[in-house]
């Protein structure tokens, strides 16, 4: 379980803006996993075991904060004094806010496929559906993200225009 906290941080960071929540999340996954380690089947996946649980409880989380009174969502003391001056983090902060956008099962599906390389058959296994729905959601999160960074191709999401023109041509001559 040591070992997969990493994942399990970055998959909370998919649900959770703030980190403090994010690693309230893992900690409540980690201490349900131990709890219910009679549960894991040996010879399966602990990491897909782990993130199934971290799921359940954040839709419980969702469930339960929805029955309650607003709370601090938009808090000032969460948002950055400044905004980053470097392209890349503002490319960064962009493709964030549009994976934040994209719907929940489209969202789930990029992160552990797209960041995490969890396999189609793992990433099924956690979202509870056929793997054929997994490849469904990628393609059509993919193209969201595309459309919603305003790119034509996954090309040009990563290629800044001036590098994009030098990286074509020498492209051309490699090949």
């Amino acid at each position: 379980m040591v070992t997969l906290i990493p994942a399990l941080r970055a998959f909370a960071r998919t649900f959770c803006a703030d980190t403090n929540d994010a690693d309230d999340l893992v900690q409540e996954t980690l201490m349900k996993g131990i709890a219910n380690i009679e549960r894991f089947q040996s010879g399966t996946n602990m990491k897909s075991w782990l993130f199934t649980i971290m799921r359940n409880t954040f839709y419980t989380r969702i469930k339960m904060a929805n029955r309650e009174g607003p709370g601090l969502l938009d808090c000032a003391s969460g948002r950055p004094a400044t905004a980053a001056s470097q392209e890349w983090s503002l490319r960064s902060q962009e493709m964030a806010r549009a994976i934040e956008a994209l719907p929940d099962d489209q969202r789930q599906v990029i992160v552990l496929i797209g960041v995490l390389g969890t396999s189609y058959d793992d990433a099924a296994h956690i979202c509870g559906c056929a793997i054929g729905t997994i490849k469904s959601r990628l393609s059509r999160a993919r193209n969201r993200l595309l459309e919603t960074l305003g790119e034509t191709s996954p090309r040009d999401a990563v290629l800044t225009p001036d590098v994009s023109a030098t990286a074509i041509r020498s492209d051309e001559a490699v090949v």
